[in-house]
């Protein structure tokens, strides 16, 4: 009997914690956990006798305590169920990074590594594709790379440009490290979401490893071809080329990249654009001779050298060369195509009306006036800030025009948020002035303000161009008289606003008229949602908040 149950403590050995007991056990048979059977003990000089008391104190084999003692066998070995533990060896667990300002989920292409390989500082576990930077995003296109292989990452630097279907939004590292590899060239239009697009290692000595590597996934992508040149007009002869005059050599060198791009940022070729300032001509002290703003603010045109009397000036660098044929094929962006996508779509899926009505701007020109003359130095109040103002309002009298259509149900806001169509070289893009019903007309001057000029730099967040409940869409500082807009689904309305001119209208004076600066604007509604009266209606709100300003405090 002792031999079954010294075998059955044998297979127990390998559990958890049985080793120490059964040694203890060994050494001490008094030690807790280990009950001796009662009686007399081993008479000296008898080790197996000994050794067969341990076991049958260990076994507790006897008749009458067999039952007892087999029940709390297995507890004196492993310990009682409550202080049973789980211990694993000392390990690192590896969290998915956010990978950029807007990432919240990632998906993992491919491991590079199996389970039970070794892993060494700076190897490429695995790869964490490029995320939606918008909600209707499915491919994008690598503007630029702002890093070269090898340079050091810090977090928060600028590491690309990605252009997707709403804007150009700047990449930025969130981990230090080195640029191993880029896996999409600059320029690669039409990347699909999940494709790899760089590798960053840990130590600057793992780069070498990563400079044959390439996933299968980018195999394919290849930066977008430039289109090709037509054939030049055969009545047109070629024009010979001069030599280069003598004042281009006082010009400083063009701060060109490798390619022989100009490198400007938006902002600065704004001011460029301004001042009448050649670009050619300016040396940009950014990265990689890339003109900033205050190479603009700084600059200071050289003197051109005199040239002959008698010599013809050749066209300067600066001077756009005649073009060749009899049409230019311009590549579609991303964020153009999109354009067109939605505004077709608009078109074709909406049942648009159109409202019109003249609204007389005289008392908020005289109210404008004033309120700048109190705020001067500190901002500035534009007329499409007061209209901002009162299509909130109307549309808190009229929620039907701050509704959307859903197919299966209209949602009916209950917040106002004008979405402001902005005009870039990039496309249109429709940033939003958020809660615009409770906001003052100084703070939605410096919202407008500045959204626009993130639009026209292309730093605008998705989240601040994403979403809206109302639009308007101005083009009377083109002198557009009056036009009909094209509404933003799943927006029922857009307010389209032409320019401010002086009409003669009836006066109950002398001369029974009098000169008046009447501003046309024309609603855009969708019928599925906004019936004709109900348009009228809020047009009749906007009118009365626009001709009496002061009806906006109410």
């Amino acid at each position: 009997m002792w031999r079954v149950c010294a075998r059955r403590a044998q297979q127990a050995a390998p559990r958890s914690g049985l080793r120490a007991r059964w040694t203890a056990f060994r050494e001490d048979p008094g030690a807790p956990g280990v009950t001796r059977r009662a009686g007399p003990a081993p008479a000296p000089g008898h080790s197996a006798a000994a050794g067969y008391g341990r076991v049958r104190a260990l076994c507790g084999w006897r008749a009458s305590s067999w039952a007892t003692q087999r029940a709390r066998l297995p507890l004196q070995l492993l310990g009682s169920p409550g202080r049973r533990c789980y211990s694993l060896p000392p390990h690192q667990k590896v969290p998915l990074p956010s990978l950029s300002p807007t990432m919240q989920a990632g998906t993992i292409a491919r491991w590079e590594k199996k389970e039970g390989e070794k892993i060494n500082e700076g190897e490429l576990i695995a790869e964490v594709v490029l995320p939606a930077l918008s909600p209707t995003m499915t491919v994008g296109t690598v503007q630029r790379w702002e890093k070269k292989v090898g340079e050091k990452l810090s977090e928060g630097d600028l590491l690309a440009e990605i252009e997707t279907d709403k804007a150009t939004i700047g990449f930025e590292v969130q981990e230090e490290g080195y640029l191993a590899k880029i896996l999409i060239p600059e320029g690669t239009r039409d990347v699909p979401l999940g494709t790899p697009l760089c590798i960053i290692v840990e130590k600057q000595a793992d780069i070498p490893a990563f400079a044959d590597y390439r996933p299968t996934e980018v195999t394919d992508l290849k930066p977008q071809a430039p289109p090709p040149i037509p054939p030049p007009v055969a009545s047109v002869p070629p024009t010979p080329q001069p030599v280069a005059p003598a004042p281009s050599a006082a010009r400083p060198a063009t701060p060109a990249g490798p390619k022989g791009r100009l490198f400007v940022s938006p902002l600065a070729k704004k001011l460029a654009a301004e001042k009448g300032i050649d670009l050619t001509q300016v040396k940009g002290t950014g990265p990689e001779g890339r003109i900033i703003k205050k190479d603009i603010d700084s600059f200071v045109p050289a003197k051109a050298a005199p040239a002959p009397a008698a010599a013809v000036p050749p066209p300067g660098p600066g001077v756009a060369p005649v073009p060749t044929g009899v049409f230019t094929d311009i590549p579609v962006s991303n964020i153009r195509r999109v354009i067109a996508q939605r505004l077709m779509q608009s078109k074709q899926t909406i049942p648009h009306y159109y409202l019109s009505i003249d609204v007389n701007m005289g008392e908020v020109l005289l109210v404008r006036k004033e309120l700048n003359k109190m705020i001067e130095g500190k901002s500035k109040i534009s007329v499409n800030d007061f209209i901002i103002k009162a299509s909130a309002l109307a549309c808190l009298k009229v929620p039907e025009a701050n509704s959307s259509w859903l197919d299966t149900v209209i949602r009916q806001n209950h917040v106002v948020d004008i979405s402001v169509a902005v005009s870039t070289p990039a496309g249109l893009i429709t940033p939003i002035v958020f809660n615009a019903h409770i906001k003052g007309l100084e703070t939605i001057a410096n919202d407008v303000v500045s959204l626009a000029t993130k639009a026209r730099e292309g730093k605008l967040q998705p989240q601040e161009f994403q979403g809206g409940t109302f639009t308007i869409s101005n083009l009377g500082m083109f002198g557009i008289k009056n036009f009909s807009a094209i509404i933003n689904p799943p927006q029922a309305c857009i307010l389209a606003i032409g320019a401010s001119e002086d009409r003669l209208v009836p006066a109950d004076n002398e001369k029974g008229f009098d000169v008046a600066s009447m501003m046309s604007v024309t609603l855009s509604c969708d019928h599925r949602v906004v019936d004709g009266a109900v348009g009228a209606q809020w047009l009749a709100e906007f009118r009365k908040y626009i001709e009496k300003p002061v009806t906006m405090l109410l």
